[in-house]
């Protein structure tokens, strides 16, 4: 079961679980989980490769930025990748789960993503795909996407990956973890 806003806001007070909350989030959030904004856009250059031993993602470049620029436009098919102005700090019996609001999928955006493990702190990345035929616009620091935190039961192996801290993109490619 998610846990219940009193549990995330005891939570957020007591082990920081998110930092950098907007305002409606921390005084008046709906339903059972806290909606994050986008913080960073980057384009995507470039091919990916996931080896046994070896991984290297794609290039990234920073593309728009919260408090710098006020949108973006995403072109039909377009592919990138956002980090959200929030940041985690995951208590080793916490796991993070992720959804997309209702207005991307309405739009054709396709958000992509993965779970958020116990342990890991830092920012989120997560893809958006535009699988319309039209452009989309959005705003740097809209909301976009819903975290959702559940109890781990039993023990949990604390997140010890290279993307802690919010790492965006490898710098060529690097041994696996």
């Amino acid at each position: 079961m998610p846990l219940g806003i009193d549990r995330l806001h005891e939570l957020i007070k007591t082990k920081r679980l998110i930092e950098g909350l907007s305002e409606r989030e921390l005084n008046n959030p709906e339903g059972t989980g806290i909606e994050v904004r986008i913080g960073k856009v980057y384009a995507v250059k470039g091919r990916g490769f996931l080896g046994v031993e070896e991984r290297e993602t794609p290039k990234v470049e920073l593309v728009a930025e919260a408090g710098k620029d006020r949108q973006y436009v995403m072109k039909p098919g377009e592919f990138i990748i956002v980090e959200t102005i929030e940041k985690v700090n995951m208590p080793d019996d916490i796991q993070g789960m992720i959804a997309p609001r209702s207005t991307l999928c309405r739009s054709g955006i396709q958000l992509l993503f993965s779970q958020i493990d116990p342990g890991y702190s830092g920012t989120i990345t997560l893809g958006l795909k535009n699988l319309s035929e039209e452009p989309f616009t959005f705003e740097l620091g809209a909301r976009a996407a819903k975290f959702f935190f559940f109890t781990v039961e039993g023990s949990a192996h604390s997140y010890r990956g290279q993307w802690k801290g919010g790492r965006v993109s490898t710098n060529g490619r690097e041994k696996q973890v």
